[in-house]
């Protein structure tokens, strides 16, 4: 399995509880593991029975496992005042209140969301070097997938940005009058810099995204989430992607047979619909079943989370770098 490893899927799947237990298999053989969340509920919290936040903290019990839960609408705060700040440094103070307000403006456009997490995204898989496995659980699939795409269009986005500044700053040195030689305004231009700072950051993400990056798609066994996740794994391959497996989660029990009556006849019933939809996922899709997880009596936590990280069907073992 690769270092970075993603649950995603429909709202209300239960990805939380198939990245907290995969977290735990590989912390209980021996892997240094973090889980992070990514999913502005933050469940990862009440499975693991204790607060997380910003930075990996221990979880306590456990040996080699640590949690932290990432809030999105701090990231963009903090995207807003860093980007403020970079741009204060760069125009006159009669421009400051101006850029302020532009960059305001800009952070309640589409994408400003994804933006600000992608770069929270990109400084924890750069500082991961302390942990063998990092398991993201992220948020609904829609969201999830405009993250995922950024880095590829970023990249192409800031190249234009370059060369427009680029430009920019050759025609104002071929314009430069008064010096026997042109100013050299192109060698240490910060905006350049900071451009070129930010594809840097772009392109780690995008080639840790498709070399050291696995995903698993968690999916319920009704015709709505099975629709969805059809959908996310065709974005999913589109961006390049390394799909891993499908976990199936909440599948009803099945009755005992002596067992009569309404309930049982419903439950009869439920259970033979679900089977057909676990044909249809093993039959039309390309992607193994990893799991297959009944619904549990309560929340799953404690030694119902260990029983569900048993049921997975993952690997554990690190794969070697080619």
């Amino acid at each position: 399995m690769r270092k970075f490893v993603f649950f995603g899927g429909k709202g209300g799947v239960g990805k939380t509880t198939m990245s907290s237990a995969y977290a735990l298999k590989c912390a209980r053989e021996g892997l240094r593991t973090l889980v992070v969340s990514t999913d502005p509920a933050h469940s990862t919290s009440d499975v693991f029975d204790q607060q997380f936040d910003d930075d990996p903290r221990a979880v306590e019990g456990e040996e080699n496992l640590y949690g932290m839960e990432v809030d999105p609408d701090t990231e963009v705060e903090r995207h807003l005042m860093e980007t403020k700040r970079a741009m204060g440094d760069q125009v006159s103070p009669a421009m400051v209140n101006e850029i302020d307000r532009q960059i305001e403006m800009a952070h309640q456009t589409p994408g400003a969301y994804e933006a600000a997490l992608m770069d929270r995204f990109i400084e924890v898989m750069r500082s991961a070097e302390e942990f063998d496995r990092v398991v993201f659980d992220t948020s609904p699939t829609g969201g999830t997938l405009r993250l995922l795409s950024l880095p590829e269009l970023l990249e192409g986005w800031i190249d234009r940005l370059v060369y427009k500044r680029e430009k920019s700053i050759d025609l104002y040195e071929k314009a430069a009058i008064g010096n026997n030689e042109p100013r050299r305004v192109m060698e240490g231009d910060p905006i350049l810099d900071r451009l070129r700072t930010r594809k840097e950051r772009f392109e780690f993400a995008g080639k840790t995204l498709r070399e050291d990056a696995a995903f698993f798609l968690v999916v319920n066994p009704d015709e709505l989430s099975i629709r969805e996740t059809r959908r996310a794994v065709e974005d999913l391959e589109e961006y390049g992607l390394t799909i891993r497996g499908l976990a199936v989660n909440r599948l009803t029990p099945e009755p005992e047979p002596h067992e009569e009556g309404r309930g049982a006849r419903f439950l009869r019933d439920r259970v033979e619909t679900e089977r057909e939809r676990l044909r249809e996922l093993r039959e039309t899709f390309d992607y193994p079943v990893v799991a297959e997880v009944v619904t549990r009596v309560s929340e799953v936590k404690g030694d119902f989370l260990a029983e569900v990280a048993d049921e997975l069907d993952i690997d554990v073992a690190v794969e070697p770098r080619t």
